[in-house]
């Protein structure tokens, strides 16, 4: 019989899941140039094994969080971490393109985990624990994508393209088998139904968005047909918007986003996501790629992969950096200021990379503005919903993020195809400096949304939670406690 795990086994396993989860779901990024390489296939197909994963994940983490709010939670993370290391072995597995993307598809449950590993925290800690412990959580999604790219590029690099995902299931089995050993039983509470109507619209609206963005360049923006899937996914998503308000069992609450602190987390989310990724995707084809047209290094897959390792140092810097901005400056500034030094990166990113240490600085800039943001949406979640909404609410919250992961994925994609002349081997500069000018455009609506929907000045999350609940745990998640 298992004995009732202890906060001090608890807090760094569910750790150790969200970064698992996190690595899984940045696994495709450094490896998507060798992919198209080894496969014989082109950049935006290739690009399908990192967006693929965001896409599922974005669809399946408000069904896991909604299955995992009830009384099956720990049943469900078991689940749902063994589909992910089965998706591990079918993507390391020599069958082709098509497999891998399959393997790659059933990674993307886990990035479902976090939320409930975030619910767990909630209520199996207790005060500043839980706090900080939630904080840390939100912020392994981003250390652990830049631990990720390094990881799996050096793998890689010894043992080829499919070693890397060997390698990733058997980080996923390790974190099976310890959440197997600790993680509590499930609160006692009425199972809830699965909205699976929901579940069919999210999934289908982002499916055609995602599939239409991708093949933009190689349609032609003229394409009726490109016109038809952009209007299919509107009508799927508003569909999706009004099923949810209506239904009384929706995967995700939508009620539960119009509060001011809610409102303004999910909203920065989702461009937060965005500009994340159009960072992510691009530099490791900028390592990778043979200079051509004033852009490229022709470093390995291991340098690429060192080129994130700054954004994940930074990211969790900035939990501590964020508390001392909300002490000075009120939490209501966090997100605004965190906006503008991510934008601070594309600036970089557009006047500053024919060195490759460049590259490595506007990492660690853009580190800095992500994990900022990051480490204050649970804080102002957590306030604005009662306990028993904590899986739901944070679901929508990861909707939301991974949904902006996949739209910078496949932006990426097609920006950079855009800029590659036809025989030539890598993008031109042109491209990278378009990805620079959209990571900017979106990082200032950031700035701007966040802070005419930030609740004032003292009551960051409209509730008893106050200012400092906010911003406390972001320095705890900094300081890696």
């Amino acid at each position: 019989m298992t004995t009732a795990p202890t906060p001090r086994a608890l807090v760094p396993v569910l750790i150790f899941v969200g970064t698992v989860v996190a690595v899984i779901s940045s696994l495709g990024a450094p490896l998507v140039p060798a992919i198209a390489e080894s496969m014989g296939t082109s950049l935006p197909s290739a690009q399908w094994s990192l967006t693929v994963t965001l896409l599922v994940g974005a669809v399946a983490t408000p069904v896991v969080g909604r299955l995992g709010d009830g009384p099956q939670r720990r049943r469900v993370m078991l689940v749902v971490l063994g589909v992910v290391t089965a998706g591990g072995v079918l993507a390391a597995l020599p069958l082709g393109l098509g497999w891998l993307i399959a393997g790659r598809a059933l990674q993307g449950f886990g990035l479902g985990l976090t939320p409930l590993a975030i619910a767990t925290a909630r209520e199996a800690l207790h005060g500043e624990r839980s706090r900080s412990t939630i904080a840390a959580l939100s912020i392994t999604v981003v250390a652990g994508v830049g631990l990720g790219y390094p990881v799996a590029g050096l793998v890689a690099e010894l043992g080829g393209v499919h070693a890397a995902f060997w390698a990733g299931a058997g980080v996923s089995l390790a974190a099976l088998l310890a959440s197997a050993v600790v993680l509590p039983p499930s609160p006692a509470s009425a199972p809830r139904r699965l909205d699976l109507v929901g579940a069919a619209l999210l999934g289908a609206g982002l499916a055609v968005l995602l599939l239409a963005l991708g093949q933009a360049e190689v349609w032609g923006w003229r394409s009726p047909l490109l016109w038809v899937l952009l209007g299919g996914a509107l009508v799927a998503l508003v569909a999706w918007v009004l099923w949810e308000k209506r239904t009384p069992s929706p995967l995700v609450d939508l009620r539960l986003a119009r509060t001011g602190a809610a409102a303004t987390a999910h909203a920065a989310a989702l461009l937060v996501g965005l500009a994340n990724y159009l960072l992510l995707a691009s530099v490791p084809v900028l390592a990778q790629a043979p200079p051509a047209d004033g852009a490229g290094f022709g470093t390995s897959i291991v340098v690429a992969g060192l080129a994130l390792l700054p954004f994940s140092l930074a990211s969790v810097l900035a939990g501590r950096l964020a508390r001392l901005l909300a002490d000075r400056a009120g939490a209501r500034a966090v997100l605004p200021v965190a906006a503008l030094v991510q934008g601070g990166a594309f600036v970089l990113f557009a006047l500053a990379r024919s060195q490759l240490w460049e590259v490595f600085l506007v990492m660690a800039v853009a580190g800095l503005g992500v994990g900022a943001a990051f480490a204050a949406f649970p804080a102002l979640i957590v306030s604005a919903v009662p306990a028993s909404e904590t899986g739901s609410a944070m679901s929508l919250n990861q909707v939301l993020r991974y949904t902006g992961f996949a739209i910078g994925s496949a932006l990426t994609a097609t920006v950079l195809t855009a800029a590659t002349a036809d025989g030539a081997p890598a993008p031109g500069a042109g491209g990278y400096t378009t990805v620079a000018v959209l990571g900017l455009v979106v990082c200032l609506a950031t700035a701007l949304v966040t802070w005419v929907t930030a609740p004032g000045r003292g009551s960051p999350g409209e509730g008893p939670a106050g200012a400092r609940r906010s911003s406390a745990p972001a320095a705890e998640a900094g300081s890696g406690r």
